[in-house]
């Protein structure tokens, strides 16, 4: 081939002038030339003109290029296989001429480029996407395939704005479902995270919006929080001779997204938005002591939650990460994250694979095999371990025990597996004792809601709370037990009391004369070994007075037209939470299979759903789950089709209402007044909290299906004072 001489970039590849610097200082100049002479013979420069007309195709492909050489810091045998393989075919050299020109690495890459092109990029689901990652990563061959394929798909996402809806639509699905786990998987944390947002910029516009503009507008509150938070940690350092850089890093729009809607919370809410990142300028044998040193500092101004430290330093990520990551009560009892971290590991950080050769000072063929071999592993073990492979790097210091915070930023230490009401208890008996929900992170909670180390909780009360036996199924520290069983204790005598003058005086009231052995009958069927129990459960709640009565007269009735015998007659049991027969239609009309609603979101009929195969039979889920998108992304294959037969259930569901509103004289009683007087709708409980001339509080109903309960919504929301009405889950 009659190579021309290296001189200045060609004047129609505007981008070529960014990349001839870099070209001049890293490349070898025959190989420069034999580029620049293969994209000048090229059709528009670089690579033919895509199929919709678009002419900016030599352009996107220069800018991949600069994406290696600025973003993932590649060397000239990835840049120039990603610069070849945009050639059209009748001007790409064949692979002898490749090799010749180039070098063997080129040939490889670009080998592994054209080898890995025949899947093309089809996974929308996470469990595809990972059959899909082990593919490439197996036909590759050479790890700085993979670099080029993210570079590209970043690229061709920044270009995307231009691009029809149902293109950039597609793009952006298998950005989220591919590409990003795999930069992640490499360590391109920021690639990652641009990557995400813009995946979620073109699939749903609105959030994207609404969270930009969100942080927009906190944005000079957040820098002055920032400047607060950094100054005395900077002065504190200055003094003990430590020279750094402190910055503040927002968190992604993608993560805050998540965060919204994993913790169903407001974007107000949200307390972590940013992390302080502190660069040491540290010689490579003190780079772990200057660190923990600086964490010594950090941790001595500002109390530190023991659950969220991240050692990093001691072992690194497999995908060669290293920093040492804490949280900290800031000022104004915000939780802030704290990252500290040497140039190096930051460079690493950003960087990811590419930085780390150079900083190990090994040849990269070497360190891609290292690295390959290291990603292939976790694919051949399966399971969480193969979306998730630094997991098994992790430090669990406090495997026994959890750490959770008042929201003044008390420590309570619990044991691991401690619900609400254990916390509750640890606080004080009487908080204990009146506990009837709480707010974890800024979400509402029940009582038995397990805790986890770190959460900042706020223990919700009311007056008219009382123990109930069940808590002794869930609590589990011998404080909150033995509490427990005392109060239950008291308890008891004045339930069984009540319960009993209950019955007798709903008795008299219906004109129903009590025969107690007929009583003492009805009380055996019921399978109740005391008398006590029985009246226990009656105080409880477990069953209705008037059932009771109820039953009491068919075995009465029965008796006296010797229909059946005193043993004989069935008692009618009240609804249970499970679907009727003939309510549901899975997948193509399977029968004979067990069914049940799934208790994260109580579907009801008229829901839209879903069939999700678990170990315990088919779980009916409401599209609108909250564990939805984990379920369709994680096991799609257990997905099944689910609709409801017929105009209307036969059955009654059980759904909670979340309302608030201005705590007037009688706004609870005219709450009640509509739920009693709507036609389908029976009560179930009641839990109303009120603070600073407002409440909240759950209201428990069972109705039949989707109409009624947007009517009664509806109602609900008209009465004067409320705020707001919303179904939970």
């Amino acid at each position: 081939m009659n190579l021309p001489v290296f001189t200045d970039p060609p004047p129609h590849l505007p981008l070529w002038r960014k990349l001839y610097r870099f070209f001049r200082q890293e490349w070898d100049i025959p190989r420069v030339t034999a580029l620049k002479a293969l994209l000048r013979s090229a059709p528009c420069g670089a690579g033919e003109a895509p199929d919709d007309g678009a002419t900016d195709r030599p352009e996107a492909a220069l800018r991949t290029a600069l994406t290696l050489v600025d973003e993932i810091g590649l060397k000239q045998p990835a840049v120039c296989a990603s610069l070849l393989s945009q050639l059209p075919s009748s001007v790409a050299p064949p692979p002898d001429e490749v090799r010749r020109l180039f070098g063997s690495e080129t040939a490889n890459i670009l080998r592994g480029l054209r080898s890995v092109s025949r899947f093309g990029d089809k996974p929308a689901a996470a469990a595809a996407a990972e059959n899909h990652i082990r593919l490439l990563l197996s036909e590759a061959g050479d790890l700085r395939v993979i670099f080029i394929l993210i570079a590209r798909r970043l690229q061709q996402m920044r270009d995307a704005k231009d691009d029809l809806p149902v293109r950039r639509a597609a793009l952006a699905e298998e950005s989220a479902s591919l590409y990003a786990p795999l930069a992640h998987r490499l360590g391109l944390y920021t690639v990652k995270s641009e990557l995400e947002d813009l995946s979620l910029k073109y699939t749903d516009r609105a959030r994207y919006d609404f969270i930009a503009r969100k942080l927009n507008e906190t944005k000079r509150s957040r820098d002055r929080y920032i400047s607060e938070f950094i100054a005395p940690v900077k002065e504190r350092l200055d003094k003990a001779g430590l020279k750094c850089d402190i910055k503040g890093r927002t968190k992604s729009i993608h993560s805050i997204r998540n965060k919204l809607a994993k913790q169903q919370i407001e974007f107000e809410n949200i307390y972590d938005l940013f992390a302080i990142r502190i660069i040491l300028d540290a010689p490579p044998d003190r780079e772990k002591a200057l660190c923990w040193q600086t964490y010594s500092i950090v941790t001595d101004m500002y109390q530190p939650n023991p659950a969220r430290l991240k050692d990093w330093l001691s072992i690194p990520k497999s995908n060669g990460y290293e920093s040492l990551h804490t949280t900290v009560l800031g000022p104004g009892a915000r939780w802030v994250e704290v990252q500290i971290r040497t140039k190096r590991m930051d460079e690493v950080a950003e960087r990811g694979l590419a930085a780390h050769w150079k900083y190990k000072g090994v040849k990269p063929e070497a360190a891609l095999d290292a690295w390959l071999s290291s990603l292939r592993a976790p694919s051949v073990a399966g399971g969480d371990d193969a979306v998730r492979p630094s997991s098994a790097f992790r430090l669990d210091l406090y495997g026994e025990e959890i750490f959770v915070f008042t929201p003044g930023g008390d420590l309570f230490r619990l044991p691991r597996g401690a619900t609400v009401l254990d916390f509750a208890f640890a606080i004080h008996s009487t908080l204990g004792t009146t506990c009837v929900s709480a707010t974890v992170n800024g979400t509402n909670v029940p009582i038995r809601h397990i805790l986890k180390s770190g959460d900042q909780v706020k223990i919700n009360t009311s007056s008219h709370q009382t123990p109930k036996q069940d808590w002794l199924s869930f609590a589990v520290t011998s404080k909150a037990r033995t509490k427990i069983r005392q109060l239950l204790k008291e308890e008891a005598g004045k339930q069984v009391e009540i319960a009993r003058e209950t019955l007798f005086r709903r008795m008299r009231n219906r004109k129903i004369e009590l025969d107690e052995s007929r009583l003492m009958q009805l009380i055996k069927k019921l399978k109740y070994k005391t008398v006590t129990d029985f009246y226990v459960d009656m105080a409880a709640g477990k069953m209705d007075v008037n059932w009771v009565i109820d039953r009491y007269l068919e075995g009465r009735e029965a008796e006296s037209h010797a229909v059946a015998g005193a043993g004989e007659f069935t008692l009618k049991t009240p609804p249970s939470g499970a679907f009727g027969a003939d309510e549901l239609i899975i997948d193509r009309n399977l029968t004979g299979i067990d069914y049940t609603p799934a208790k994260c979101c109580n579907p009801i009929f008229g829901d839209n759903i879903f069939g999700f195969v678990s170990s315990r039979g088919i779980k009916i889920h409401r599209t609108g789950c909250p564990n939805a998108h984990d379920l369709f992304t994680r096991y799609g294959y257990r997905i099944l089709k689910a609709r409801w037969s017929g105009k209307t259930g036969a059955s009654l569901y059980t759904i909670i209402l979340r309302v608030t509103g201005n705590d007037r004289i009688n706004i609870i009683s005219s709450l009640m007044s509509i739920i009693s007087k709507e036609a389908g709708v029976q009560m179930r409980s009641v839990t109303i909290d009120s603070s600073d001339g407002l409440f909240q509080g759950n209201i428990a109903v069972m109705l039949g299906d989707t109409s009624i309960l947007d009517r009664l919504m509806k109602k609900l929301r008209a009465v004067k004072g409320i705020k707001s009405v919303s179904r939970l889950n």
